[in-house]
């Protein structure tokens, strides 16, 4: 078939028939998928579409002699088309205007032209924040305090991705699986942001077929949680989390992780700090001893995961009129969960009759006297307490649990914090337990990797980090700069080049102004602003000698110092 090149004479023409078409100036082969364009001269046959198109019997005319519908019907007329042919071939040219019509409206809808300027909030997302310099350098700070940590004790590092399948992720957390992020554009998979570090590290672990590790991870995870900016809490975070896979004798590889968690928030020197623990088959002990249905136990759990954040009054009423327990049951609840102390407790618990009766609660007590025994060995007691409140909502703990608070919160106020936000305390800055369960989920043999860690809240240290540098007016500084090359006089910006040079490859961080002939005031006045703790200074004099005078920038003493020994000596004192 043949089709005219320009929407007024868009219709058919059969190949194999002679057709002396007249005012029509150029045609293509549709037989193909691309465009091939014919003239007058062509009388070779198609080679697109193997058909003689015999165009040179075709007249060459402008198109804008003849109207569109006066150029159809000659098309027709002239070749004593039958009605039927004419009938489909104004069928197809009413479907071409009707596409054409379709295309402009879509073209028109998705923009022609300069877009008209919409007024909007230039904000970050809700739950978000930019980090400034300062509080980039207060942070890496924190991180590389935490990773020390994780080192010391024999932590390897591993990364995810940071999206996952959402059926890695479903059924992982309980009631908190409604706080996910589901990926809109999924390109053909159903995927969602991670909402921990810990589910994908099961899933690592079951596709790896690794059975021990003992790994840290330190990234950024999503939750569409209600924020609290001035708490430290985001939609978007990042988590620092340590865990130990594999089989062990009981409660080591968990007395470690309290460790963990300890030796973190005394290098952090955030202040004095609680750290309490629990045991998941002692919950579901108590829930059985107070008449829960074991349907319930999950549900019940995550409502009494609420009272650090909530009066027992308030997850009472949740527990009866939301969850549907029996206001008996409740009530025998509320008698535990009061309860926190040290080894002392276990004996106490060991020794009620309605606990003594459910195996689950007898083991969990056993597990949790010998936890705190090796806590004990390991100094930890002053800094633990066993505490019955304490549920962790998240499905996947089958063992241990604990959560670490700060004992004394400060009230914190962070810039570009949401108006309606109250100040508040940070809540929890750590928290983690045994998860034996999880690797299996994903493995295809169910195999079991018991796995043990703890995550620390590195959003919320920091918070408290950096209002109480606020308070106590301390300036963090914003690069690492150690030697800062000054000129004194004009023309010598290519010595100052071929001096920084010196002291880039000598592995010494340093800096110079990029202007060629800059104020020696100013150039010392950006050193004391920015904390750089030495300065090389020199003019026309000091090269003449071949020196550079090595100014301290806190006491402004100066020094001379040879080019072949700057180095050296600039090394020595940032050492000493």
């Amino acid at each position: 078939m043949l089709r005219s090149i320009g929407r007024q004479t868009a219709y058919l023409i059969g190949h194999t028939k002679s057709r002396p078409i007249t005012n029509w100036s150029s045609f293509v082969c549709t037989t193909f998928s691309g465009e091939r364009k014919f003239g007058p001269a062509d009388q070779q046959t198609c080679r697109h579409c193997a058909t003689n198109h015999k165009v040179g019997q075709f007249k060459s005319a402008p198109t804008n002699q003849i109207s569109y519908r006066k150029k159809k019907s000659h098309a027709i007329n002239s070749n004593n088309e039958t009605d039927e042919e004419a009938t489909l071939l104004e069928q197809q040219l009413t479907q071409i205007d009707e596409e054409v019509a379709r295309l402009l409206a879509l073209k028109a809808k998705l923009g022609d032209g300069p877009a008209t300027p919409q007024k909007f909030t230039l904000k970050t997302p809700k739950g978000t924040r930019d980090y400034s310099p300062q509080q980039m350098m207060l942070r890496q700070g924190v991180l590389d305090k935490i990773v020390a940590v994780f080192k010391k004790h024999g932590g390897e590092a591993i990364d995810t991705p940071v999206f996952e399948l959402k059926e890695v992720l479903t059924g992982k957390y309980g009631e908190d699986s409604k706080l996910i992020y589901d990926l809109k554009d999924q390109g053909g998979e159903i995927l969602s942001l991670r909402y921990d570090l810990t589910v994908p590290l099961a899933r690592y672990l079951a596709m790896s077929k690794i059975s021990t590790l003992k790994r840290y991870h330190i990234a950024k995870v999503y939750r569409r949680d209600n924020p609290a900016m001035t708490r430290g809490r985001y939609r978007e975070f990042y988590q620092c989390d340590f865990d130990i896979a594999g089989t062990f004798d009981p409660m080591l590889p968990d007395a470690e992780c309290v460790k963990i968690v300890s030796e973190v928030l005394d290098t952090l020197d955030i202040g004095e700090y609680v750290i309490k623990i629990n045991h998941r088959q002692l919950l579901d002990g108590m829930f059985e001893a107070c008449g829960v249905p074991a349907d319930k136990f999950r549900t019940i759990c995550s409502a009494v995961d609420k009272l650090d954040k909530s009066p027992w009054a308030e997850v009472r009423k949740e527990m009866i009129e939301e969850k549907g327990l029996d206001a008996v049951a409740a009530d025998k609840i509320g008698e535990y969960v009061r309860l926190s102390g040290g080894i002392e407790l276990v004996a106490q618990l060991q020794a009620d009759e309605k606990l003594k009766s459910v195996s689950s609660a007898v083991k969990g007590l056993e597990s949790m006297q010998l936890l705190l025994k090796y806590c004990d060995a390991m100094g930890l007691s002053p800094k633990i307490s066993f505490d019955l409140s304490l549920a962790r909502g998240l499905d996947y703990y089958t063992g241990v649990i604990y959560e670490c608070v700060l004992k004394a919160e400060p009230k914190i106020v962070q810039n570009g914090a949401d108006a309606a936000e109250e100040q508040g305390a940070v809540g929890s800055v750590a928290g983690g337990g045994r998860y034996d369960n999880l690797v299996g989920m994903f493995d295809p043999k169910g195999k079991q990797v018991p796995c043990v860690g703890v995550s620390i809240g590195v959003e919320r240290i920091f918070s408290v980090l950096e209002a109480k540098n606020a308070a106590a007016g301390v300036k963090t500084r914003t690069n690492e700069v150690e030697v800062y090359v000054a000129s004194a006089h004009k023309g010598l910006h290519e010595k100052r080049l071929s001096i920084l040079n010196s002291l880039w490859d000598q592995g010494i961080k340093a800096e110079h102004s990029y202007k060629l002939n800059p104020k020696l005031l100013v150039q010392l006045q950006y050193c004391e602003e920015n904390q750089i703790p030495y300065a090389v200074v020199f003019g026309d004099s000091e090269l003449s000698k071949g020196v550079v005078k090595l100014r301290e920038v806190s006491t402004r003493k100066e020094e001379e110092i040879t080019l072949a020994e700057l180095g050296n000596e600039i090394k020595k004192r940032l050492n000493n």
